[in-house]
């Protein structure tokens, strides 16, 4: 697979989504389906820690990155999911410079962080652990959650913070931080999206968002936003499904 880092810092649009649904058998067909990456998600979704590393393999299969939504900041979760192979780490609600350099710290091996090595699957079980150290630091994607009020307000310092590869702005917790929820308040939120985007390409980094859909990807590209999480795979799963069923009915009319 490609240097995941690279790929995603590149400026480029990159297209990935949430993976919730724990089998193997969700994560093949979402990763044959020409995503880019795909983004576990341990944070809101029913996965456990043992069952990470299961999904990860079968991204693999199929050559797509997988990175991987952890539930918080602990140093010990970053390193579970690096230690199984994933590609990167997406790390929430990050919202000071001090949570962005423990991401940082959790993510990176010395000198530029404190990550402790172990014999997990990324090191070949510990057979490869020179080789994985090696490339580690210039491979793997930090990519840092801001989506709260606090975080908004302190975008510069969390930014600048040397280490971070990607700001990724979770818009559904936005709107509820900062009292912007519902159509009516979309200006505000979008003026609140502008001033992270804004803040994280200054600093060099690239900008993330999460969208429920890709209506509007030109519009977030135009704003230099390149990395996107589209909706989950549960997500496609339900409007799917609703489509089909819509469609099937609505032909069925006047034969029954």
């Amino acid at each position: 697979m490609q240097n995941f880092r690279q790929t995603c810092t590149s400026g480029q649009a990159v297209i990935g989504t949430f993976v919730a649904i724990p089998h193997p058998v969700a994560v093949e067909v979402a990763a044959a389906s020409g995503l880019d990456f795909l983004c576990i998600d341990w944070e809101h979704a029913q996965i456990g820690r043992e069952r990470i590393e299961d999904l990860i393999r079968a991204s693999a299969v199929h050559q797509v990155p997988a990175m991987v939504r952890v539930p918080g900041h602990a140093p010990e979760a970053i390193a579970a999911v690096l230690d199984a192979g994933a590609a990167g780490v997406l790390v929430p609600r990050v919202s000071t410079a001090a949570q962005a350099i423990s991401a940082v710290q959790a993510t990176r091996y010395p000198p530029a962080g404190a990550r402790g090595v172990g014999p997990g699957r990324a090191a070949a079980y510990g057979y490869r652990i020179p080789d994985y150290l090696s490339r580690a630091n210039d491979s793997l994607l930090l990519a840092i959650q801001v989506e709260t009020a606090e975080g908004l307000a302190n975008i510069e310092a969390i930014a600048a913070v040397e280490g971070v590869d990607l700001i990724f702005i979770g818009p559904g917790d936005l709107s509820v931080s900062i009292d912007a929820m519902g159509p009516a308040n979309a200006g505000k939120l979008n003026a609140a999206i502008e001033t992270i985007a804004s803040a994280a390409r200054k600093a060099g980094k690239r900008v993330g968002i999460f969208r429920p859909s890709a209506d509007d990807i030109g519009r977030w590209m135009r704003s230099g936003i390149s990395f996107y999480i589209l909706a989950s795979d549960t997500m496609f799963l339900g409007a799917s499904l609703a489509a089909g069923v819509a469609a099937a009915r609505e032909n069925a009319k006047g034969w029954s």
